[in-house]
């Protein structure tokens, strides 16, 4: 099969046979369809989260079921899917508690001493697998829990944003903060993400839902998916902008970037009892640092792991949004590129030229 490489941080994704294995008991081939570009991925390719290389990346995907295991009985070959970072084994404490997008389990990879998933054609050297997903090539070999069925009629380059981008920003609002009607809402970054977020305080029923950002365009998308309100970064700490037209400060924030000081940002502009919401992926080493008597007036601040998910349920939950008018999935999609292209929609997502790309492989 063909695939994008990473061969290390800063490094430009290379095109390459690779031979993927055939599926164990508990396992699933899935042709990709479409390939969402996130973020996270621009993380490992700028160095900021550390990846063993040789790796494909991508982990934001919909396709249809190709083989399957042995003990595979939930799925079948020609069954439509979305796939989901969050492998869940089921059995351990945070599963069973009701946190499987928390699940660290080893029961979700291949033991040591098993073949690889993938290989390189010629040398048979191993090729990671990213985040249990590797979405930038034509094939993945997933754990069945990995994946969740949709129904045929949904259109597969909207259902890939799902996998990640969606599912962590409407999540967040949704699930993680549990944003209630008539509240007060700001969201730090427009990207995909952030757009996924103003939605799901949208959809929450908030009252104002103030969208953050430094690129007039992308402000612009935000109030076509549902922000009342928008604030330009670029002109100066928006904290005080945030106060003033929220009374006092807001009931919910959410920093959708990734960046330390717009964090503390998030938790500054929050009004007492308020909840700041961490969705993006703050780097490595990086501190977070808030005013301690802020804690007085019982304000939270608390992280969010893809939008504290149960995505089998989730994610066809979701799909019925979009099917209904409630969630807006054709306006987040900027551009759609072939796997061929995925240097080039990173750059564009690095300049904020896009609010998501979506590879597509038919």
């Amino acid at each position: 099969m063909k695939a994008a490489v990473f061969h290390g941080p800063h490094e430009t994704l290379t095109m390459e046979e690779l031979d993927i294995d055939e599926p164990m008991s508990r396992e699933v081939v899935v042709k990709v369809v479409a390939s969402g570009v996130c973020h996270s991925d621009l993380h490992f390719v700028d160095g900021l989260y550390p990846y063993p290389a040789p790796a494909v990346l991508g982990h934001e995907a919909a396709g249809i079921v190709e083989k399957v295991g042995d003990q595979v009985t939930q799925f079948k070959p020609g069954d439509h899917v979305i796939s989901c970072l969050s492998v869940f084994c089921g059995n351990c404490k945070q599963c069973l508690s009701g946190k499987p997008n928390l699940c660290r389990s080893p029961e979700r990879s291949r033991a040591p001493g098993e073949p690889p998933k993938m290989k390189y054609s010629k040398s048979g050297e191993t090729v990671w697998q990213f985040l249990n997903i590797s979405s930038f090539a034509e094939k993945m070999l997933l754990h069945e829990n990995a994946i969740v069925k949709i129904v045929d009629d949904m259109p597969l380059d909207r259902a890939a944003l799902i996998g990640c981008g969606v599912m962590t920003g409407v999540g967040a609002a949704l699930n993680t903060a549990k944003v209630e009607p008539g509240s007060t809402c700001v969201v730090f970054g427009a990207g995909g993400v952030g757009l996924a977020a103003i939605q799901g305080c949208r959809i929450a029923g908030a009252g104002m839902i103030i969208a953050v950002d430094m690129i007039e365009a992308k402000l612009g998308l935000a109030k076509d998916l549902g922000a009342t309100h928008t604030i330009d970064a670029s002109q100066g700490d928006p904290v005080g902008k945030i106060r003033e037209m929220t009374d006092g400060g807001a009931d919910y924030s959410f920093e959708a970037i990734g960046l330390s000081v717009v964090a503390t940002q998030a938790f500054d502009c929050i009004a007492p009892g308020g909840t700041a919401t961490i969705i993006g992926m703050i780097p490595v080493g990086q501190k977070v640092e808030l005013d301690g008597p802020a804690f007085l007036s019982e304000k939270k601040i608390q992280g969010s792991n893809m939008g504290s998910n149960r995505f089998r349920i989730d994610m066809p939950r979701y799909v019925d949004f979009y099917k209904r008018g409630l969630l807006n999935l054709d306006d987040m999609i900027t551009q759609r590129r072939k796997l061929e292209d995925v240097n080039d929609a990173l750059r564009a997502m690095k300049a904020g030229e896009v609010a998501r790309s979506v590879l597509m492989f038919d």
